[in-house]
């Protein structure tokens, strides 16, 4: 009884420890991952502190579960400012906890967004497999750009150069413009490879480019990259020596024989559904596939052919993505107080018949439409009234009779109106009279604003939008008066005057 009694608690501890924790411990989760993962990070100043400690916040979180090691993933930082600065390379942590205390040691680099020199440093060094505290050799290489999107640069070249080397670049922005040139730096599929998100929403995305991230560097001796609508990047790790070839044959996986995941449900090339057959030298260790159909399975299979050895053919599976219909992103810029500029992407003149814009102003403006030519993606909205609401849906009628449309809110500027009429009159020998016209529509205030050039300090007063006129004291000679107006959102353009005081009353003036 007490052997029976004793088994039963013992049983009941296990339970009881194994319950305490919902998901299992996160090293186990991801164990399977094999690659390095460098990430760019933009710290110049264009971001600001709290942006910038959103985006470790988020980095911390993205890693956390990876199994970190020689064997298994490694981890870079390389901080984007005037002087790209590596924060750490991938030999540097081995433990989440050592990792995790390095993120939160990164200080901010502030200066200009130097991405141009960053992705030099990153491709020369960072990325090269083989040398000392570079790469591994034969295993997948990532780079994830966090970037606010403001002022890339010129990134497309370097990106693309990493791409052709088998780097699979991923991008996160917290701002929402430039998206055509970030949407060509990434690798594709575009919709798994680039997030638009503010910071305060970023935490939903860490799942999303978890499995991104993981879909690349998962360790298999076969694996899809890039993966379109049309063609697809097959890499694998190099087993043949000095002499043979790969044999790579890859076709739609015939109706009812998609098998179960691991193995092909019929081998390309036995007769039984269509294939491509192409050969890549010994020292290959990738290959393009293209002319593949959309949203179609795949089956890939790779034979090593070789006279000293007999070697295992691989097999994969894959889906071509679905095809895109344009508009996927809309986005606005250039917004003043009666236009604003609307774009959207991607373009495809051959697949869309006309693109057309509607917008009203909210919350029950009359509708407004523009047509836009195929070969157009952006344009311009004119005669709107000044700080109004509106939604613009851009819509696109395909060839295929297919429809798509996609909306998004704007706000035009205040109208901030210059002041127009700016009067000193001395009233002293050390006293001004500043008048001015006012009773302009939406004028919340007026700053006056009085120093001399050789003053260390200028003094200024705020008044009310009512006002039309002050009197400074204790104004000594040669003192620069400016008088600007306030609105909602900004100041106005202002006047100035420089007052000469006199023992008569003299009168100044300065008009537009």
């Amino acid at each position: 009884m007490g052997r029976r009694v004793l088994l039963v608690l013992v049983l009941l501890a296990a339970f009881l420890r194994k319950s305490g924790t919902e998901t299992p411990a996160p090293g186990a989760v991801l164990n399977c991952c094999e690659g390095d993962v460098l990430f760019l990070l933009d710290s110049s100043g264009s971001v600001s502190a709290y942006e910038f400690s959103g985006m470790l916040d988020f980095l911390a979180a993205l890693l956390q579960p990876f199994s970190l090691g020689p064997d298994q993933v490694r981890v870079g930082l390389l901080q984007v400012g005037t002087q790209p600065h590596l924060e750490f390379g991938f030999d540097a942590y081995r433990s989440q906890d050592a990792l995790q205390k390095a993120l939160q040691r990164t200080k901010q680099l502030r200066g200009d967004t130097n991405t141009e020199g960053a992705l030099e440093l990153a491709r020369d060094w960072v990325l090269r497999p083989g040398i000392q505290g570079g790469a591994r050799p034969d295993l997948p290489r990532v780079i994830v750009w966090l970037t606010d999107g403001v002022e890339p640069g010129a990134v497309q070249r370097p990106m693309a150069d990493l791409r052709e080397e088998g780097v699979a670049v991923l991008v996160v922005s917290t701002g929402h413009s430039n998206y055509r040139v970030l949407r060509d730096v990434v690798s594709p599929p575009i919709e798994d490879h680039l997030y638009f998100v503010d910071i305060d929403d970023i935490n939903i995305i860490t799942e999303d480019l978890r499995n991104a991230i993981i879909e690349i560097i998962r360790a298999e001796r076969l694996q899809i990259r890039d993966v379109s609508t049309h063609s697809a990047m097959l890499h694998w790790r190099p087993v043949l020596a000095d002499s043979g070839h790969y044999d790579i044959r890859f076709g739609p996986v015939p109706s009812g024989n998609v098998g179960d995941g691991s193995r092909p449900g019929t081998s390309p090339g036995t007769g039984l559904g269509s294939y491509q057959r192409i050969t890549r030298p010994a020292e290959s260790s990738s290959a393009m596939l293209t002319g593949l159909r959309p949203d179609t399975k795949y089956t890939v299979t790779l034979t090593p052919q070789s006279n000293d050895d007999i070697l295992k053919p691989l097999t994969t599976f894959f889906s071509t993505q679905p095809e895109v219909l344009s508009p996927v992103v809309v986005t606005v810029s250039e917004a003043r107080s009666d236009s604003v500029k609307v774009s959207w992407g991607p373009l495809q003149p051959e697949s869309v018949e006309k693109y057309q814009v509607e917008y009203s102003a909210l919350p029950a403006g009359q509708v407004q439409v523009a047509t836009v030519g195929t070969q157009h993606n952006s344009t311009v909205i004119r005669q709107l009234r000044p700080d109004t609401q509106y939604l613009v849906t851009v819509s696109a009628r395909h060839v295929s009779g297919r429809e798509r449309a996609m909306s998004v809110r704007v706000c035009t500027q205040e109208e901030t109106p210059a002041l127009s009429h700016l009067e000193l009159t001395t009233v002293g020998s050390d006293s001004v009279e500043v008048q001015w016209k006012g009773g302009v529509e939406g004028v919340r205030g007026y700053w006056v604003t009085w120093g001399t050039d050789h003053a260390l300090k200028s003094s200024s007063i705020y008044l009310p939008p009512s006002s039309v006129s002050t009197v400074l004291t204790h104004v000594p000679p040669g003192t620069r008066v400016c008088v600007s107006p306030v609105y909602r959102t900004t100041r106005g353009g202002g006047l100035c005057c420089t007052a000469r005081l006199t023992s008569e009353a003299l009168t100044w003036n300065q008009r537009l």
